[in-house]
């Protein structure tokens, strides 16, 4: 079986810029976090489980290791992650290749990261990105982000 493209062809991911990025757990099972008070805004919240807890705690060590990127927001989901995250320039040391892309290479190092804690892996081959063309994608993708446990129910993952 083919697999299915998932980087923009042609794009160079070390550009500075904001992206979306979505990155989903082994075979889809909900092992990073359960959604509780769904139906009552007052008391919904995020609960993670240990898996969760493991990448919670690496996301926020990701932000210390690289000075050129800002993870701007995050939530952990059952089931999968979405990170909103900022690169600035001057982040690659050498030209960009397909395997020293910025984005890629934070992927699999926050992957790397996890599964090594973990002790096995828990998340699905690829991840899916998604370049913020502008201000108003960008506020929109962290509302997403900031709604998706409300609308956990409703979403593909579910």
């Amino acid at each position: 079986m083919k697999r299915k493209l998932i980087r923009l062809n042609g794009y160079d991911y070390s550009n500075a810029g904001s992206y979306f990025i979505t990155i989903c757990s082994k075979d889809k099972k909900p092992i990073f976090s359960r959604i509780v008070g769904v139906g009552d805004l007052d008391d919904l919240r995020v609960c993670l489980y240990r898996y969760g807890e493991i990448i919670n705690n690496n996301i926020e060590y990701m932000n210390e290791i690289y000075d050129y990127i800002e993870i701007d927001n995050y939530v952990i989901m059952p089931n999968h992650i979405h990170i909103l995250i900022s690169v600035y320039s001057g982040g690659m040391s050498r030209s960009p290749s397909p395997t020293h892309e910025v984005i890629p290479t934070f992927v699999r190092t926050l992957k790397r990261f996890v599964n090594k804690e973990a002790g096995e892996n828990i998340f699905q081959r690829s991840y899916n990105d998604h370049i913020i063309r502008d201000e108003r994608d960008y506020l929109a993708r962290w509302k997403y982000i900031d709604n998706n446990p409300i609308k956990w129910e409703l979403d593909d993952l579910y």
